[in-house]
C-alpha cells in the first residue's frame, strides 16, 4: 500500500469516527443491527486466505478498524470507550454466527459510528470477512 493511500485511509478513518462520534446515538437507537435478507445469502469469492492474503487483511485492519475493535478485534479499542454503541467483538459467537454475506454487507453499509467501508474495493471487503472468520474462538 502506498503511503498516500494509507494516509488517506487514515484521514477518511478519522472523519468517519467524527461522524460516529456525532450520529452515534441514532445507531444505539434503531436496536439490533441486522442486515436485509438479501445479503444472507452473499458468498464469500476469497476461497484461498493464504499468508499474503491475511496480512494484507491484517493491514487494512490496523489502518482502518484497531481504533474502534481494537488490535484483537474484540471491540476494546482506544475510540470504544467514547462510542455510544460498543464496537462488535469479531470473536465473539455473535459475529461468528452471521453469515460471510451479512459480515460483507455491515462493512460495506455501516451504520452509526461504524463507517462504511464501500471505499476499499470489494475484494479487500471479502479478505476482512475472512479476516475475522479468522478470529473465531
Amino acid at each position: 500500500m502506498s503511503l498516500h493511500r494509507g494516509v488517506l485511509r487514515m484521514a477518511t478513518a478519522a472523519v468517519a469516527l467524527a461522524a460516529g462520534l456525532a450520529f452515534g446515538a441514532v445507531a444505539w437507537a434503531q436496536g439490533e443491527w441486522k442486515a436485509p435478507p438479501e445479503a444472507h445469502s452473499l458468498k464469500n469469492p476469497i476461497t484461498k486466505f493464504d499468508a499474503k492474503a491475511k496480512a494484507d487483511a491484517k493491514n487494512i485492519v490496523e489502518t482502518n478498524c484497531v481504533p474502534c475493535h481494537g488490535v484483537t478485534g474484540k471491540g476494546d479499542g482506544p475510540a470504544a470507550a467514547v462510542l455510544p454503541t460498543k464496537p462488535a467483538d469479531w470473536t465473539s459467537e455473535k459475529v461468528q454466527k452471521q453469515t460471510d454475506g451479512e459480515i460483507f454487507w455491515k462493512l460495506s453499509n455501516g451504520r452509526g459510528a461504524m463507517p462504511p467501508w464501500k471505499s476499499l474495493p470489494e475484494k479487500e471487503r471479502w479478505e476482512l470477512v475472512s479476516y475475522i472468520r479468522s478470529l473465531k474462538k
